[in-house]
């Protein structure tokens, strides 16, 4: 059984507040943990412009994935993909 850290994004407070986008990204990640009988053992919400590039709940998904062994998942990789590098030195 494969265990998973979410990560979610969504750009504006008025998505986050509304649900606008983060249900939508919810709902495909749990359907891709439940399809494959993965475990999710956390989820991160940041709620972010794309042009930041602080993103402290990122950090915190990764940081998480690494100290358990758990596999980062994200509904869409345009959530994460400005912050690869990011990604790379927290892998490290």
């Amino acid at each position: 059984m494969c265990r998973v850290i979410a990560y979610y994004r969504v750009s504006t407070a008025a998505q986050g507040k509304s649900g606008l986008g983060l249900e939508a990204q919810q709902a495909a990640v749990r359907s891709l943990c439940q399809s494959r009988d993965f475990t999710i053992l956390g989820e991160f919400v940041e709620v972010e412009s794309g042009k930041r590039n602080d993103r402290q709940q990122l950090t915190a998904a990764l940081q998480r994935a690494k100290v358990t062994g758990a596999v980062l998942v994200v509904s869409k990789l345009g959530r994460i993909d400005i912050h690869r590098n990011q990604i790379i030195a927290a892998a490290r």
